[in-house]
């Protein structure tokens, strides 16, 4: 099973990382606009559009407060198997965030890894514009 790890600092409190984190519905509009362009809510799962048109079906699995750690499975899309997670840290004045996905088949390992990077990269312009505002 592949396991890819992405992390990176944010200069933007742990707190507003973790609202814009949490926001299981506003995927699109909060936390990586422009790579995910729609998000769409049915019932606990939502359908996440990609800017490059990939449509997924995510479930959440868990949404834990104390610890800012959200957890999914997409259930629709090309995985046999996948299960994500990403979590927020303290890191000096800013915080850390962190994003986790083990899936198979081991194949989408490199084009997953490629995506995950470029989405933490937006999350990172985002939520930093978003600091620099307030």
């Amino acid at each position: 099973m592949a396991y890819i790890r992405k992390e990176i600092s944010i200069e933007a409190s742990p707190e507003a990382v973790w609202d814009a984190v949490r926001d299981w519905g506003a995927l699109h509009e909060r936390l990586v606009p422009g790579f995910v362009v729609g998000t769409q809510l049915d019932g606990e799962d939502r359908i996440v559009t990609f800017a490059g048109g990939t449509v997924v079906r995510e479930r959440l699995i868990d949404l834990n407060e104390e610890a800012r750690r959200l957890c999914w499975s997409i259930v629709d899309g090309p995985y046999t198997h996948h299960n994500g997670s990403s979590q927020v840290f303290p890191d000096g004045n800013g915080a850390r965030f962190v994003w986790i996905a083990d899936l198979l088949p081991n194949e989408l390992a490199e084009r997953t890894g490629e995506m995950m990077q470029q989405g933490t990269n937006v999350v990172k312009r985002t939520l930093e514009a978003m600091a620099a505002k307030s």
